[in-house]
């Protein structure tokens, strides 16, 4: 079974320098400042990620990405010290090692974690991996399961009470995501001014059940490990967007990311995930079953899946705003305004009371 998550050659523009890096883990690791080298991770279109090897070890390095950056994103110091914390509460997050502050080393802060070993599902399943019917289903309800324990964290305790400001927080999303949409919107994709006035005409009040979230919890985050049952997660990766708010909101964030067998071409297009699967659950299921494990409930989910929805479309329209502008040469990036496009149409859609759920 190929792993997945196995690395490629670090992508042109986004090399580090090895010798500076392998005297950064010298110092603060216990490595030798020799036979060090750096790979990349192909996924993710937000930090970059790389493989250090040292020997017989290996570690991964979290960078923010080149070229400009909104001033509140990509915090590495703030990814680290909520690992610092996690880690000790949630087993499947990644302990962190080592943080860099110095941002004339490789350009920007950086942080080093321990590698977890796996598969990770992305678009299409990894050569020699198989899933039956039962299998996608069993894996549907870990992720969902995964999801609900981290929204069950005591954060207070963990020390992570001063995370974010969970009164307020749907308010503040969507009125941030709308403004930051207005800042990266070319021309070639949707104004979404209805779309944004609709969400904060129809937005739920403060429910009072904050949470700690990822806001990224998706397939491709988490790390899967193989045992005599099947697949099961061991980890969650990219904890860059983590925070104190509502779970539902990071419910319907995920939801967005789910494209189902029977999606129209458009939706399936942009399908980054194998969702489609036989077996794998229907978007209803998924909330159904979130709504079972975790004990919450509401009559109105559309609200959340729209939010969601939006949401990415802003995501995808913020890099392809910095590919447009030259700022990053990564290839996949040219397609996301068509993807902003997809996700912003199949919002208003829900937002009209298609039944997308």
């Amino acid at each position: 079974m190929s792993d997945s998550s196995q690395t490629v050659a670090v992508r042109p523009g986004e090399e580090l320098d090895t010798g500076i890096v392998a005297r950064f883990l010298a110092d603060h690791l216990p490595v030798p400042a020799a036979d060090v080298a750096i790979e990349q991770f192909p996924g993710g279109a937000s930090n970059l990620t790389y493989l250090v090897s040292a020997g017989d070890k290996e570690y991964v390095l979290r960078r923010p990405p080149f070229g400009t950056k909104a001033k509140s994103a990509h915090d590495m110091a703030r990814e680290y010290r909520i690992l610092s914390h996690l880690h000790e509460v949630f087993a499947y997050a990644p302990r962190p090692l080592a943080f860099c502050s110095d941002a004339s080393l490789i350009g920007e802060p950086f942080y080093v974690m321990e590698r977890l070993p796996g598969i990770i599902l992305r678009r299409e399943l990894p050569e020699g991996l198989t899933l039956d019917a039962g299998a996608a289903r069993a894996l549907c309800e870990n992720l969902i399961g995964v999801q609900a324990e981290l929204h069950a964290v005591n954060y207070a305790a963990a020390g992570l009470e001063g995370l974010g400001h969970p009164e307020g927080y749907i308010a503040r999303q969507i009125a941030g995501w709308s403004d930051r949409y207005r800042k990266a919107r070319t021309p070639d994709v949707p104004d979404n001014e209805a779309l944004m006035t609709w969400l904060a005409d129809n937005q739920p009040p403060d429910s009072g059940r904050a949470a700690l979230i990822h806001n990224d919890y998706k397939f491709d985050n988490v790390v899967l490990t193989a045992s005599d049952h099947g697949l099961a997660i061991s980890g969650v990766l990219d904890w860059e967007m983590a925070t104190l708010g509502d779970p539902l909101m990071d419910l319907g964030a995920s939801l967005a990311y789910w494209v189902e067998a029977g999606d129209p071409r458009p939706m399936q297009l942009i399908r980054m995930l194998p969702t489609h699967l036989p077996g794998m659950m229907s978007r209803r299921e998924v909330v159904e079953r979130y709504f079972q494990v975790s004990g919450l409930d509401t009559e109105r989910f559309d609200i959340y899946y729209v939010y969601g929805l939006f949401r990415l479309a802003v995501i995808v329209q913020q890099i392809y705003y910095r590919y447009t502008k030259g700022q990053t040469s990564n290839p996949q990036f040219a397609r996301f305004g068509e993807f902003c496009t997809v996700l912003s149409r199949t919002a208003e859609a829900v937002a009209g009371g298609a039944d997308l759920i």
